[in-house]
């Protein structure tokens, strides 16, 4: 088998060099730094494709600053995932015939770390296929011991300064797992249902209809609210209506909250389990009741027929009873978007509970100003719109869960329910018995835990060794930059900008580089129930990591999701081909084994040339690297890879080593071939470094990139451009006349300069062209433009007949498509309203219609 098609085993083994030489570990000389904290992926995750990109950019900013003499830091490790690792050892656990319900806390807690101890590296083994060079020495969890002395730390400050505290309030509560929920672990999904309008009777025989999609909750209802400037419900002023099915009156309210353009205009309010009618209750100082069980079941608040009854039966029930007392107006089909839990896939409740709760408003005062006075910027730099929204109307903060698995609530009561707060047990009850002057205290853990979020919120700095100083947290942090989709903007970048600039008083990242979405090919996004997901380790098993990653990087167009199909990636694949066959082609040429390591003085033009090519490709993927455009990276690396070093320089090179010039062209050829593996490493290391390794005893990944320091003279770069200009063009003249490839073709310039460039590089011209180079003026000839010159072309057996009819239809179309871009370019209506690309775009169609029509026109002229 070839060297380079079993990816797999090289891959492999080139990471595991990697490990053993420490590469990934930073120098720790501190002159400078930079750093990036992964976003922990949840320790029960496998790899998808947005791991795949986000992990792409992260190891790609990551190699280009050590390649760049920066000491840097990939700070790696996974999060705890409360709910989503609870269910999942919880279903483990079940298959065994063991239920939580059977077991203590503590049993609980060990079978989840033995868990974790078994499978919880699968991500991170899959992050390393990736081809992710961070610093696995330093692996973190957010439930190991120093990352919950910092969680502890920042609670007991929080709470001590009033900004935790208790609280009665509505969270989302998932019945299943009987715990309040993120909104992000919320999905709204898309349903039909029935919308049921309810007819709630007053004391003087009138009703009002109300409608709703969840009548189960009417037991909870409070009052019927209307909006102020609706005159139908002026002669309702001070009515009390009844509850339907229950013996409980309610008062007609005002509120703006009540639209009258929508159903009857007006709703009932049911405080207890709906967000809104929550906030309206404040207003009205009503009262709240709560008619749910913690498992979704009816409780004691409801009629005695529907106790303990599930929510959708008594639903069921009540729409039955209410038609046959005729309490219902009508029902229709209706479409509308209900709140599932992510994990548990049930109807997630608005739930009246009392939680623990964060102030983010007065954290929010801080991070805010972080980024307005661009301490931390966004990238691209429209997100801090959508950041500023958030958190300028940010609500509480509610950070406990009713589960077993996370970070217990630092708070132990006392008899008398008195709150203890504080980093452990002893120092709680150590408080306990100041306050009540007696030695024997019996103290109860608060058995909630705190949310994810939390403890992920201060990631940036907990990694790096906080609450200790240290030299790593000292020059690591701030980080460099912040790397994330931009779906947790809210729940976890907003939520790290609050911890890290409250504890830190520095804000955590100085630049939050925002990715898109990886969709399919049709923009959808991936699921399994479409059945259009990519598997991004079926696609390294088959294709290698290496074509992976430089299909994400260049469909990685700032402000746009990444549309992925495997023809794509199946393209690129060949583009990494393209890197290796120039390789066994330099072996080929005896180029390689590299004989002479001596610096020859270069003087070919087209060894100058390529030389100065890749000069200003390095220069313009250094402003590319800088300004987060990856992709525009990966595009300028593709282009001077597979066009300008292989289609052009390889082919001239193989006339070049023939002649006078092959030890300069062999040095020339290896400093190009070597620098141009130095810049496609942050995309493609493996690859890139298999062949560094092949003719170099240095590892490439830690090769400090080095400036050419060649002086070029600019006459060389502009005979050499010149010669290839005018290869170009008599490719193009051959595909216009259709010449076939026996045909013989003679050419000459009279234009001095260009004859003379042409004669001076006769054999790669005759080469390169397939013609034959004349070196006098050629009679019965065709005389064709070529930039502010001409020449001449002999044909052997063309049919000029033939050729004049193509090329008149050609003027025809090209003449109506120059004639209806002019009329839109001098349309002030289209250069208004068309988008800049567009118009770009039409500009530029012109320009090379009036080069195509005077080559044309000139061609028509003379023959």
């Amino acid at each position: 088998m070839d060297d380079f098609q079993d990816k797999k085993k090289y891959e492999t083994e080139i990471y595991q060099q990697w490990l053993d030489k420490k590469c990934f570990q930073p120098s720790y000389n501190f002159d400078k730094n930079f750093s990036i904290c992964i976003p922990p992926p949840n320790v029960t995750g496998s790899l998808h494709m947005g791991h795949a990109l986000n992990n792409t950019i992260q190891d790609i900013l990551i190699r280009y600053h050590r390649m760049n003499g920066y000491n840097t830091l990939w700070q790696p490790g996974t999060d705890h995932a409360g709910i989503a690792t609870q269910m999942v050892v919880e279903r483990n656990l079940a298959e065994e015939n063991i239920y939580r319900k059977d077991l203590t806390r503590e049993q609980f807690i060990e079978k989840v770390w033995e868990w974790k101890e078994q499978s919880g590296s699968t991500i991170i083994n899959q992050l390393k296929r990736l081809g992710s060079s961070a610093d696995w020495s330093r692996e973190r969890f957010t439930m190991d011991e120093g990352l919950s002395e910092a969680v502890r730390k920042v609670f007991v400050t929080l709470y001590k300064e009033g900004l935790i505290y208790k609280d009665q309030a509505l969270v989302n509560w998932d019945t299943k797992f009987k715990t309040a929920i993120s909104d992000l672990e919320v999905i709204q999904t898309d349903v039909s249902t029935k919308l049921y309008y309810i007819k709630y009777l007053s004391s003087n025989g009138q009703h009002i209809t109300i409608a709703t999609i969840r009548p189960e909750t009417i037991f909870g209802d409070m009052a019927i609210a209307v909006n102020e400037t609706d005159e139908r419900f002026h002669s309702f002023k001070d009515t009390l209506f009844n509850v339907p099915l229950t013996n409980r009156k309610i008062p007609l309210i005002q509120d703006d909250y009540s639209d009258p353009e929508k159903g009857s205009g007006a709703v009932k309010i049911t405080p207890a389990h709906d967000f809104n009618d929550f906030d309206v209750s404040k207003r009205h100082d009503l009262e709240l009741l709560n008619i749910l069980n913690e498992d979704g079941t009816m409780n004691e608040n409801c009629p005695e027929g529907y106790v303990g009854l599930d929510r959708f039966e008594a639903r069921k029930k009540i729409v039955k009873e209410l038609k046959s007392l005729d309490l219902i107006e009508k029902i229709e089909d209706y479409k509308t978007t209900i709140p599932y839990g992510d994990r548990s896939n049930t109807v997630i409740e608005p739930y009246l509970t009392f939680q623990w709760y964060c102030n983010a408003k007065e954290l929010a005062k801080d991070a805010i100003s972080a980024v307005k006075t661009n301490k931390t910027q966004f990238f691209p730099s429209n997100w801090d719109k959508t950041y500023f929204q958030w958190m300028e109307n940010i609500r509480p903060w509610c950070i406990s869960r009713q589960i077993w698995w996370g970070h217990q609530i630092p708070i132990w009561y006392g008899p008398d329910g008195k709150e203890f707060c504080a980093e452990t047990e002893e120092l709680a009850r150590a408080e306990a018995v100041d306050y009540y002057k007696a030695d024997k205290i019996i103290l109860k853990r608060d058995k909630d835990v705190l949310d994810t979020w939390f403890s992920s919120a201060l990631w940036p700095f907990s990694t790096l060794g906080w609450p200790e100083n240290n030299k790593v947290l000292e020059n690591f942090y701030p980080n460099s930059v912040l790397v994330t989709g931009f779906d947790i903007i809210f729940f976890w970048v907003a939520r790290m900008m609050m911890m890290g600039n409250k504890f830190m008083k520095e804000t955590p990242f100085k630049t939050v580089y925002i990715h898109a979405l990886v969709r399919d090919e049709n923009g959808q996004k991936m699921s399994k129930s479409k059945g259009n997901v990519i598997d991004p380790l079926e696609i390294i098993d088959r294709y290698g990591s290496d074509t992976l990653r430089f299909t994400l990087t260049s469909l990685n167009t700032p402000g746009r999701d990444v549309r992925l199909s495997e023809q794509r990636i199946a393209g690129y694949r060949n583009f990494i081909t393209k890197i290796v066959n120039a390789y066994k082609y330099a072996e080929f040429k005896n180029i390689y084994p590299l004989k002479n390591n001596n610096k020859i003085e270069v003087k070919n033009i087209f060894n100058l040339w390529i030389l100065d090519e890749l000069h200003k490709t390095n220069s313009e993927i250094q402003k590319y690297y800088q300004g987060y455009l990856f992709h525009e990276v990966a595009n300028k690396l593709y282009h001077f890879t597979w066009h300008t070093f292989c289609d052009w320089y390889i082919e001239i090179s193989k006339t070049l080593l023939d002649g006078p010039d092959r030890e300069e062209t062999i040095y020339t050829f290896n400093l190009v071939f070597n620098s141009l593996l130095q810049l496609l490493h942050p995309i493609v290391p493996f690859i890139t470094e298999k062949l560094w390794q092949k003719n170099n005893d240095s590892i490439l990944m830690t090769k400090q990139w080095e400036n050419l320091n060649i002086k070029i003279e600019k006459s060389s770069i502009d005979q050499a451009s010149l010669f290839i200009s005018f290869v170009e063009e008599v490719r193009s003249v051959e595909k216009l006349f259709e010449i076939k490839k026996d045909e013989k073709i003679e050419i000459y310039s009279p234009d001095s300069h260009l004859q003379e460039v042409l004669i001076s590089n006769k054999e790669i011209f005759e080469f390169m062209s397939r013609k034959k180079l004349k070196k006098s003026e050629i009679i019965n000839s065709v005389t064709l433009p070529f930039k502010d010159k001409e020449f001449q072309i002999l044909f052997d057996n063309t049919d000029f007949t033939k050729i004049k009819e193509k090329l008149s239809k050609n003027k025809i179309n090209l003449d109506k498509e120059e004639m209806s871009i002019s009329k839109n370019l001098s349309n002030d209506n289209f250069i208004q309203k068309a988008p800049e690309d567009l118009i770009a775009q039409n500009t530029l169609r012109l320009e090379a219609i009036k080069l195509e029509l005077i080559k044309i026109n000139s061609i028509l002229l003379n023959i």
